[in-house]
């Protein structure tokens, strides 16, 4: 029977996905406990926007026909579900930094498939409805929402769930 290496050998590849595994699923409980203020902001805002998605076609099916998405059904469908459903486990702080780097990646590809075209004056979704309508100045006032979430996400991805939360409640039972 060979006996187990007393270090870790960390040059093998296992060890590194083990630790970025442990990394994604174990929170940081030091983070502040307001955290959970940005876990509610942040969550609250992705589930009404999910909400909104099934409710009016123009910001679920409609608006992913227009930006081209191969089936807007679907996409519009599995995002909208997915903003629901993660928003409630950020709220909760259950699985934090998975959900926050998932939405970290939804909002850079919503930022990078509006504001480009909103920028260059060829967005095929309407302007809008007061000055400025396109160039930086449009892309600054109109991505104000998208930055938030995402500078969010990325604070979350981070710091972790905090203390205030489900992730650090099943931290504590370990």
């Amino acid at each position: 029977m060979q006996a187990q290496p007393l270090v870790a050998d960390v040059s093998q590849p296992s060890y590194r996905i083990e630790r970025v595994l442990r990394w994604l699923m174990s929170p940081v409980t030091t983070a502040p406990p307001a955290t959970v203020l940005v876990r509610l902001m942040a969550g609250a805002v992705f589930i009404s926007e999910g909400v909104l998605k099934f409710v009016y076609t123009n910001q679920g099916v409609g608006r992913f026909t227009k930006l081209g998405f191969p089936f807007p059904d679907a996409i519009a469908t599995a995002i909208a579900i997915f903003e629901i459903v993660g928003g409630l486990l950020l709220i909760s702080g259950l699985l934090t930094r998975v959900i926050a780097i998932a939405f970290s990646i939804e909002m850079v590809v919503a930022i990078l498939t509006t504001k480009i075209a909103l920028f260059l004056g060829t967005s095929p979704l309407p302007l809008p409805a007061a000055p400025p309508k396109v160039g930086i100045w449009a892309v600054l006032h109109e991505s104000r929402s998208d930055w938030a979430q995402l500078v969010c996400c990325v604070f979350l991805a981070i710091v972790g769930a905090g203390a205030m939360s489900l992730d650090a409640r099943r931290h504590r039972r370990r």
